[in-house]
C-alpha cells in the first residue's frame, strides 16, 4: 500500500469537514443520498460513455498502481547488468542465455532474449523503445480514465444543485424552509468538486507519476542492455547507469514525483 496517497485522500476530507465544522457546521448536513447519487451515479455513466469495455477494465489496475505499486528496485538491476556484462566480457553472450529465461523483469528477459540471439544493436533498441512507447501508453490510458471522471463531476454537481433549485422554486409557498433546501440543493456541487480535487484527478496524477518512474526504469535497462551487448567494463555500466538514479532518495529513479 502507498500510504501517502491514502493519507492525501484522507487529509483532504478531514480538512474539509474540519472546516465545516469548525464554522458551526452539522455533520449530517453533508450527507445527501440523492447528491451522492446524481454526481457519482451520473460519472461513473459518462465514464462509461466515453471508454470502451476494454479500457474501463483495466480500472483496477490503474487503482493498483495507484495504491499499491509494483516494488522497482533499479539499483538492484543495475548491479544486475553490471553482472551481466561481467559475464559477457568473461564467457560471451550465449552465456546470457539462462539470464535471458529466468531473470523476473520481462522487459529484461525480452533485451537479453534479443542479444543472445545475435540481433543487431539498432534493431535491438528499435524493438525495446517501441516497447517503452507501449507502456507509456498504457500508463496515459489509466490516467485519462481519472482525468476524465474529474471533469465530469463538477459538471454533475452543478447538475444536481440545478436540480435542486428547481425544486426549491416549487416550494416557495414554504419560505420557512427555503434555507436548508437551498444548503442541501448545493451539496451536490461540494460533492462533485471535491471528488474531482481529493479523488479523481490527484490518482490521474498519481499513476502518471508511477508511469514515469517505470519507465525511467525501462530506459535505463535499455542503455544498460546495449551496453551489456557491448561487453563494457561492469565498472563503467554501473557509472553510466546511475545518472538516472536520483542521489538523495536512496536509490530511486529520478522523476518519481510523490
Amino acid at each position: 500500500m502507498d500510504i501517502t496517497t491514502l493519507i492525501g485522500i484522507i487529509a483532504g476530507f478531514a480538512a474539509l469537514i474540519g472546516g465545516f465544522l469548525w464554522e458551526g457546521g452539522q455533520a449530517g448536513g453533508l450527507l445527501q443520498g440523492a447528491a451522492a447519487l446524481i454526481v457519482f451515479g451520473g460519472t461513473a455513466a459518462a465514464v462509461m460513455i466515453s471508454f470502451p469495455w476494454k479500457r474501463l477494465r483495466t480500472v483496477p489496475t490503474a487503482l493498483k498502481m495507484a495504491f499499491r505499486p509494483q516494488p522497482m528496485q533499479p539499483q538492484q538491476l543495475i548491479d544486475d547488468l553490471a553482472e551481466m556484462s561481467h559475464t559477457a566480457r568473461r564467457s560471451g553472450m550465449l552465456a546470457l542465455e539462462k539470464i535471458a529465461d529466468t531473470h523476473e523483469d520481462s522487459f529484461m528477459r525480452e533485451g537479453l532474449g534479443l542479444i543472445v540471439d545475435g540481433s543487431d544493436q539498432p534493431l535491438i533498441r528499435q524493438i525495446l523503445e517501441l516497447e517503452i512507447d507501449k507502456r507509456q501508453d498504457r500508463f496515459d490510458n489509466y490516467a485519462k480514465i481519472f482525468e476524465s471522471a474529474g471533469g465530469y463531476a463538477p459538471t454533475m454537481g452543478i447538475i444536481g444543485t440545478v436540480m435542486g433549485l428547481i425544486r426549491v422554486l416549487g416550494s416557495l409557498a414554504e419560505p420557512a424552509n427555503l434555507g436548508s433546501s437551498i444548503a442541501v440543493a448545493f451539496i451536490a456541487t461540494l460533492y462533485g468538486v471535491a471528488s474531482a480535487n481529493l479523488i479523481f484527478l490527484p490518482i490521474a496524477s498519481k499513476i502518471r507519476a508511477r508511469g514515469d518512474e517505470e519507465v525511467r526504469v525501462m530506459e535505463m535497462m535499455l542503455e544498460g542492455l546495449l551496453s551489456v551487448q557491448n561487453a563494457e567494463n561492469p565498472n563503467l555500466v554501473r557509472k553510466k547507469l546511475a545518472t538516472y538514479l536520483d542521489e538523495d532518495s536512496d536509490g530511486q529513479v529520478v522523476g518519481a514525483d510523490f
